[in-house]
């Protein structure tokens, strides 16, 4: 399944938010214009519907409480709203609809409570789960919880629920990885930014991982200067690490391990992983970064065979600020979100008809979209003294 549409109210810096998805969506924006915000959104379905750690109350303590997850401008709507239709293919017929609201319990609670849960099924016109039900009026602490994240409550729509907990998000930090020992503390879960990406390989059945690294090492090759091998290797004590070769005057050289490893190598090994791995819905964040231009301009050509030909839907959203990976003539111009920030919030939208025939003319995503994106002002910061 993909996600076709998404609609947001009062989400962090989203005021209000209708914007259309495809099965690769690249989201463009300023800096603090959302592009994060708008991927949490989707972040946050998954944290609820986990089986284990998951649940709305969990999933808005993790970010801070409802004073964060609830937009500034909203002072008069208390109401959190997060809404997504689903079908098999980005122009196929409604197979779900799922929506989410919620607000503080009240009471001086900033407890988070549901305060309307629906779902939909094949485009039909009335859904068929509604709530508060009579249920959460006699039981009124039911509302603490939704549906998602209750197995003898979902049964109908568990296929919704386990899409949603199957979501990925990658913003490989390199420095968390390297020095994840040293770092300690606690992880964050589903370690979205690389502390424990070695842990995540560890955890996958050898035969899997072997198979992945294999693909992967041949794609290192192809993108790293004198790169020869890349191997997972437990260390005495079993903790896991990855070792690589490269190419030497001394045909006997030693292998480095993770910690040796370039920032780019690393971020270039997470995203060529989580394309391995993803089997529904991929984010990913800033791909771009520590990456040559050359390989960054290959990303978009990646994610077209990693979506190709395959058994079951799969969909990537992409936030970027990178003109060469957006430099690329044949992008589908309907695959673009545009944020815009005004002084009520941010607002999205996809690309207008005048802008999607300049695409057609031959002008690329990067020479027609990006440039408004750009700060007004940016030019001056050259003219900043310390």
């Amino acid at each position: 399944m993909l996600i076709t549409h998404i609609k947001l109210k009062n989400w962090k810096n989203f005021q209000e938010l209708d914007i259309p998805l495809r099965d690769v969506t690249y989201i463009l924006g300023a800096n603090a214009a959302g592009k994060s915000n708008l991927l949490d959104a989707l972040r946050f379905l998954r944290d609820v519907s986990k089986p284990k750690g998951g649940g709305l109350e969990s999933a808005v303590a993790d970010r801070g409480g409802m004073s964060k997850v609830r937009c500034l401008h909203a002072r008069r709507h208390p109401e959190v709203v997060i809404e997504v239709t689903l079908a098999e293919s980005p122009d196929g017929p409604v197979a779900w609809r799922y929506k989410l609201a919620f607000k503080s319990e009240g009471r001086n609670s900033q407890r988070p409570v549901v305060s309307q849960e629906e779902v939909w099924k094949n485009g039909d016109r009335d859904p068929f789960l509604t709530r508060p039900n009579n249920k959460d009026d006699k039981d009124p602490a039911q509302l603490r919880q939704t549906h998602l994240e209750q197995i003898q409550a979902n049964a109908k729509f568990r296929d919704l629920v386990d899409f949603f907990e199957s979501f990925s998000y990658l913003n490989l930090v390199p420095q968390l990885l390297k020095f994840s020992e040293q770092i300690g503390g606690r992880q964050i879960t589903d370690d979205p930014f690389g502390q424990g990406f070695l842990e995540r390989l560890a955890k996958t059945t050898e035969k899997t991982r072997d198979s992945r690294l294999k693909k992967i090492n041949a794609a290192l090759k192809m993108a790293v200067p004198h790169f020869e091998e890349l191997r997972f290797k437990p260390d005495v004590m079993g903790r896991p690490h990855l070792e690589a070769r490269y190419a030497h005057h001394r045909p006997n050289a030693g292998w480095q391990s993770e910690e040796q490893f370039s920032d780019g190598t690393l971020r270039l090994l997470g995203l060529l992983w989580s394309m391995l791995e993803v089997q529904s819905l991929l984010m990913l964040e800033e791909p771009e970064i520590s990456l040559n231009d050359e390989i960054v301009k290959q990303i978009p050509l990646m994610l077209q065979r990693l979506l190709r030909g395959r058994k079951t839907s799969r969909q990537v959203l992409v936030s970027t600020h990178s003109d060469a990976l957006l430099s690329n003539l044949g992008l589908d111009g309907r695959g673009v979100v545009l944020l815009e920030m005004t002084a009520q919030g941010t607002r999205g939208r996809p690309l207008s008809a005048t802008e999607l025939s300049t695409l057609d003319t031959g002008l690329t995503i990067a020479e027609v979209v990006l440039p408004m994106t750009r700060p007004a002002a940016a030019s001056q910061l050259g003219l900043w003294e310390p």
